[in-house]
């Protein structure tokens, strides 16, 4: 009896033991419609291949397999991006891009758009020339002389860069019938810059004797420096020009490009590349296409258009946000520049002049500045006509030094670049309106320029290039 009972007794655990073994479901039809479809795989697996993966392992992606069993190469960013490019270009062609909002309350707080970029000049050439170029006539004994006694008889000078610098002996532009000052306490600048300024409106006036007046916005302030809200506007070499409309009233809408006078502007942009040594002229891209296809459209040629407007970095009409209601202009100034440079390290020797720039950084104080340089809090405020000691970051201080700026940064030697002459106007019979062949295929989305039409030139205006000053 009881061997038969520890009979069963062991039976039954033995069958507890045993595991049926359960077939996994199939996969629903909608995750089967996602999966890979099936691929050719050899006909001998090797047990490293075929080995399935531990627990809890991370699961990789399998890379796409060919019809030989070699993996099949994945496609490039490149060759993805072309694929996106060419399917959004089948479905806009012509893409418009968003316009850019425009608040003349804060017109001026993006005043160069290019690259404050820096607005440190660039150098014109890889090895500037040494010595004096448009100051030949002083030598460094006279200057010396001049500084020491009477700074005020060597002119205006323009001393550091035009965002962050200053002027000295500057001159107002003066009132007349063919402009309006606008703010006479902010219409100052260096002797060659309203010298300019008056040539190139006196051109137009010349050209269409009863043209409106022009307004003439801010230049910088007597001594130059800071002018808020702009970042350049600081050594006397900037001057803000408004637009000829058909009246003397200036239009307060929006696309201001649509209600100047193009003749009379382009007349103004013309004269300040052919009259001025201008360094560069900022202005909303919407404006400059109306001029552009205007100036084609008189007959100027294609090509010195295109070296003023297309050039990219060396184009001297540039893009600029909130420059839609205005001319941005800079002009080179060769004497004023190069005084300024050249006076630099005699600074000292006039206390009331002893003075650097410095841009304000995180973390400074006023006090902090002071003692840093060798200054004051009073001299500091007084010389940047502040009302309390409140900094924002980024600002240009004019520091007043009691002793020699051993790291001042000086500006290079200037060397004046030849101006952009246009070439000689071809009589209009002459003139090939054919476009070159250039073996590509045309763009759908610019529009076909009209045809010249035959305008008398006026008299007066220079043809070819010049280099004389």
């Amino acid at each position: 009896m009881r061997s038969s009972l520890l009979i069963l007794l062991l039976c039954a655990g033995c069958a507890a033991r045993v595991v049926t073994p359960v077939p996994a479901p199939a996969p629903a039809p909608a995750q089967a419609a996602s999966a890979m479809p099936p691929v050719e795989t050899p006909a001998a697996t090797p047990p490293a291949q075929a080995a399935a993966p531990a627990p809890g392992a991370p699961q990789q992606a399998t890379p796409p397999v060919s019809a030989s069993g070699a993996p099949a190469a994945m496609p490039s960013p490149a060759e993805v991006a072309a694929v996106v490019t060419d399917a959004a270009v089948r479905e806009n062609p012509c893409p418009v891009e968003p316009e850019e909002e425009d608040d003349e309350a804060t017109a001026a707080t993006d005043d160069e758009g290019v690259s404050e970029e820096g607005e440190m000049q660039a150098p014109l050439a890889p090895a500037a020339p040494a010595g004096p170029l448009y100051t030949a006539d002083l030598s460094d004994e006279a200057l010396t002389e001049a500084w020491k006694k009477d700074p005020s008889t060597l002119g205006s000078m323009s001393i550091g860069f035009v965002e962050s610098g200053r002027q000295l002996n500057s001159v107002r532009v003066p009132d007349d019938k063919d402009w309006l000052v606008v703010s006479p306490e902010i219409a100052y600048g260096t002797q060659e810059t309203v010298d300019y300024v008056v040539a190139a409106i006196r051109a137009v006036r010349a050209q269409y004797p009863n043209v409106p007046p022009l307004r003439v916005n801010r230049l910088s302030t007597k001594d130059g420096g800071y002018l808020r809200p702009h970042k350049s506007h600081q050594n006397g070499r900037d001057v803000d020009l408004g637009f000829y409309y058909p009246t003397a009233e200036p239009v307060r809408e929006r696309e201001r490009e649509r209600y100047i006078d193009v003749a009379m502007n382009w007349a103004l942009v013309r004269s300040l590349v052919v009259n001025t040594d201008v360094q560069m002229i900022l202005v909303d891209k919407r404006v400059q296409k109306v001029l552009y296809d205007y100036a084609l459209s008189i007959g100027e040629d294609k090509a010195w258009l295109d070296s003023l407007f297309n050039a990219g970095f060396n184009s001297l009409i540039k893009h600029a946000r909130r420059h839609r209601d205005h001319f941005h202009v800079r002009f080179f100034n060769g004497r004023a520049q190069e005084l300024g440079r050249r006076v630099a390290p005699l600074l000292a020797l006039q206390p009331d002049q002893n003075l650097m720039m410095y841009k304000v950084r995180n973390g400074d104080t006023l006090g902090g500045i002071a003692m840093r340089h060798n200054s004051s809090v009073v001299a500091i405020k007084k010389a940047n006509r502040m009302r309390n000691t409140f900094l924002s970051i980024g600002r240009r201080l004019v520091i007043p030094l009691k002793g020699p700026c051993t790291h001042c940064p000086i500006p290079p030697p200037v060397q004046l670049p030849p101006r952009r002459m246009p070439p000689q106007t071809q009589a209009p019979a002459l003139v090939n309106t054919a476009p070159a062949a250039s073996g590509k295929l045309p763009n759908p989305c610019t529009p076909a320029a009209p045809a010249p039409t035959p305008v008398a030139v006026p008299t007066g205006v220079p043809s070819g290039l010049s280099t004389a000053r």
